[in-house]
């Protein structure tokens, strides 16, 4: 959330700020709104004051008639207070719905666009993977070594569900635990966190109310996080931090869970979108400077490039367009990974800045020097999710008799081996040397 007293400032800034992400916003209602909002606040004021001054009189007087007066006055007060304080109560609700649709405003590198497709590269590492045989998706792949179940995955969850099995969930772990000492290494702090929050995290983060179509809901009104940055910056919320212990660097793990509204149709078979996955994030709280904004965002996205570096899967960065950052970003970098029978990048991790605009909304605080409190900065990064990184792992790694290498650095976490599965021609091998059931 922006400050108002900013919003009332700069309004051209923040205009040109919403266009830049297409975002419909009324400053004009909203200043309008907070002029009528001051006027009621001040008016409510005065009337709790004059009660107060009248309650202190009353206690005061002796005379039976004289305070029989001021009572009767008092419950005239005390009415007209009642109506105002509605009056107010009103004008605020209306005031802080507008106000958290104004959309943060964008750093001046942030290039213009309408959506992904004008995002910039701004590195491309590694090379294509080229193969010398005909290779085969991360679908066919994994049904044929068994590392998967599509089918009965639908059977139980439904449209887009999955099991992992065997070597795909043994991957998996793999590569969560190798994410671990990766990242851990680098100085951040572990973190388990809430999958079920209550609503106010998901506003705090900026993902409601845009993004409420995509968020699954309990009974209770309580909702599944789509990504552990909601429950771990909730983590701090209402608190007033040292500055000493700044910056706060969490690596949070949890299941994530999205409904992908607003991907209907689109990749639907494989691993890509699904409803159900588990992601690891980086999430930092610093000094409310942007110049240690920029740092640690530059930090936290190499941070993933080069853990994709050490899987030595061949990716691309982003700088992300208008059009493409969340309402709560300044900045955003996005990773996307080659995957070779789709012939393009897909993305695999988002790195943001998004200065005081959701610490404000969590009221995450901390002292300066001076002793002065501060709204701090937050960011986040992805570390990495899966299964989606099975995808690009998988087929960039697939051999042509249908095995699949391990990347070195995953091999001390799956027993030693250097491959999953055995060749077609060794299996159909093993298979003839069987003795038949009448031998």
């Amino acid at each position: 959330m922006l400050d108002i007293k900013f919003i009332r400032e700069n309004k051209e800034i923040v205009a040109a700020g919403a266009r830049k992400k297409h975002t419909e916003i009324d400053l004009d209602a909203l200043i309008a709104l907070d002029d009528e909002r001051k006027a009621l606040l001040g008016e409510v004021e005065e009337m709790r004051a004059k009660q107060n001054e009248v309650s202190k009189q009353i206690s005061t007087i002796i005379n039976t008639e004289k305070k029989n007066e001021l009572i009767a006055q008092m419950q005239e007060l005390k009415d007209a207070l009642q109506k105002k304080e509605d009056e107010l109560k009103e004008t605020m609700k209306k005031w802080q719905e507008l106000m958290l649709k104004v959309p943060n405003v964008p750093d001046m590198s942030v290039p213009d666009g309408d959506s992904d497709e004008d995002n910039k590269e701004i590195k491309v590492w590694g090379d294509k993977t080229a193969f010398d045989f005909e290779p085969k998706s991360h679908i066919d792949i994994m049904t044929n070594l068994d590392m998967v179940d599509f089918e009965r995955g639908v059977k139980v969850s439904g449209f887009r569900g999955y099991f992992l099995k065997k070597d795909g969930a043994l991957l998996s772990y793999a590569i969560w635990n190798y994410a671990r000492d990766f990242f851990l290494k680098k100085g951040f702090d572990p973190l388990l966190v809430p999958t079920i929050v209550r609503k106010s995290n998901l506003y705090g983060t900026g993902h409601l109310p845009n993004e409420a179509e995509d968020v699954y809901k309990t009974q209770d009104d309580d909702y599944l996080i789509g990504t552990s940055e909601i429950s771990t910056m909730g983590y701090y919320s209402d608190e007033v931090l040292p500055k000493g212990k700044l910056p706060v660097k969490f690596l949070s793990f949890s299941p994530c869970y999205r409904r992908e509204a607003g991907s209907h149709g689109k990749d639907t078979k494989g691993l890509i979108r699904v409803h159900e996955f588990y992601k690891l994030e980086q999430v930092i709280l610093c000094e409310a400077s942007h110049e240690e904004s920029v740092k640690w965002h530059e930090w936290l996205n190499r941070n993933t490039e080069e853990f994709i570096e050490s899987l030595g899967i061949p990716y691309h960065t982003v700088l992300n367009c208008g059009g493409d950052l969340g309402q709560g970003q300044v900045k955003k970098y996005d990773i996307e990974l080659w995957v070779p029978m789709e012939e393009k990048y897909r993305e695999i991790s988002s790195a943001s800045y998004f200065h005081d605009f959701q610490t404000r909304r969590f009221n995450i605080k901390y002292k300066d020097e001076q002793g002065k409190s501060k709204y701090a900065h937050s960011l986040n990064c992805t570390a990495i999710p899966t299964p989606r990184i099975l995808v690009s792992l998988i087929e960039n790694y697939q051999n042509a008799d249908g095995t699949v290498t391990i990347p070195e650095v995953l091999r001390p976490y799956m027993g030693g081996r250097s491959t999953i599965g055995e060749s077609v021609e060794k299996a159909k091998e093993d298979s003839e040397d069987m003795p038949s059931s009448d031998e």
